[in-house]
């Protein structure tokens, strides 16, 4: 008896145990063919765009330091922080004092050496006559010859008094210019070359009542229409770069604005520690409301495909190290893995290369999908253009 009902325990342990089995079978079975949910969305066909955005910051197109080349004591500035100032305003006065005063001592210098050779020039002329008196005399046997080269030599003495007299004038002359300039440089002007005639006060250095020495700085001055704004690039960008090619400018101090631009200049060389070239634009800034420091950037149309093959980026996956998409088959129920290279990138958008890339891509859930996995179609998104 005991034995019996081992036996029909034991079928009953070994039913159970098969029963298992299949289940898991089954269960195997219907996971190999679960249809996974996702969203899809419609393949394009048509023109992208290569948009690169660098990021960068503004400078001052030209900048200088305004000093003056005499010492003194600061009187007055004419231009403070901010300021505008325009090609030669005077922006700053020194005492000037004693430059006045060896202005009228050089003119004073000038009226003696004038009145010495107007002296000159009179003793010049009256030995002139005394030797044409002499010689006329000498004809006719009046006068020596010793006394002849007497009035020759006199002559002769009170023309070179006259060219010293002549010279001590022109330096004179040479002196009050000088010192006429010296009184010039009392009054220090914001003179430059080239570019606008305004330009901004960027920093003061001075107040007024403090004695300057000469060269000491006294106000930085920029040039802020146009403003140049700079990034930098890798040799991938570098070649699609030119020099008048547009550029849009947007920083976050004026958000949803847009300032336009143009390349410049382009460095012809790398730097070693970046392996990034210079390039330069200059940016229409009439209103002044772009400040030198602002960060910035800068988008450049690097590239355009007339004919392209364009996706949502979401819809990229990797397999294997390989990029690609999963494409829909034309009932809507199942999808192919098609390796792809990418392209321009445009936004989201970006346009891929490859083989059998039409109808629609999922864009959703491609975690789940394998080559040749069943689908449904929960949603389709329409996306478009920027």
């Amino acid at each position: 008896m005991t034995v019996a009902l081992l036996g029909v325990g034991g079928l009953l342990v070994w039913g159970i145990h098969q029963r298992l089995q299949d289940g898991a079978k089954t269960a195997v079975l219907r996971a190999g063919k679960q249809v996974v949910p996702v969203e899809v969305v419609a393949i394009e066909h048509g023109p992208i765009d290569w948009l690169r955005t660098f990021t960068g910051t503004l400078e001052a197109r030209a900048e200088f330091v305004v000093a003056p080349k005499v010492g003194g004591r600061l009187e007055r500035l004419n231009a403070d922080l901010a300021d505008e100032v325009t090609r030669g305003q005077v922006v700053a006065v020194l005492d000037d004092a004693e430059t006045v005063q060896a202005v009228a001592r050089a003119r004073a210098d000038l009226e003696v050496a004038r009145a010495s050779r107007a002296e000159a020039r009179s003793l010049l002329e009256i030995a002139e006559r005394e030797l044409k008196r002499i010689e006329q005399l000498r004809e006719r046997g009046v006068i020596s010859e010793s006394q002849r080269d007497a009035a020759k030599a006199e002559e002769l003495a009170k023309l070179a008094a006259m060219e010293v007299t002549k010279a001590q004038v022109a330096r004179a002359e040479a002196e009050l210019e000088a010192a006429r300039i010296r009184l010039g440089y009392t009054q220090v002007a914001a003179g430059w070359r080239g570019g606008g005639d305004r330009r901004v006060v960027a920093e003061r250095y001075v107040d007024e009542g403090e004695t300057v020495a000469a060269n000491a700085p006294l106000l930085r001055i920029v040039e802020l229409d146009p403003i140049t704004g700079v990034f930098f690039v890798t040799e991938r960008e570098y070649g699609r770069l030119r020099h008048g090619q547009d550029v849009m400018i947007s920083t976050d101090a004026f958000p949803g604005e847009t300032f336009q631009g143009v390349v410049q200049r382009i460095a012809p060389v790398f730097r070693e520690s970046t392996r990034q070239a210079r390039v330069e634009l200059r940016v229409s800034n009439r209103e002044l409301r772009l400040k030198p420091g602002m960060f910035v950037r800068a988008t450049v149309l690097l590239g355009r495909e007339a004919e392209a093959v364009i996706v949502p980026e979401q819809a990229l996956t990797t397999r294997d190290g390989r990029k690609g998409v999963f494409v829909v088959d034309p009932q809507g129920t199942s999808v192919t893995w098609r390796e792809v290279r990418p392209g321009i990138r445009q936004g989201d958008r970006v346009q891929i290369q490859g083989e059998g890339l039409e109808g629609k891509v999922v864009v959703l859930s491609q975690q789940m999908l394998e080559d040749g996995a069943s689908i449904r179609i929960s949603g389709e998104r329409t996306v478009t253009a920027p």
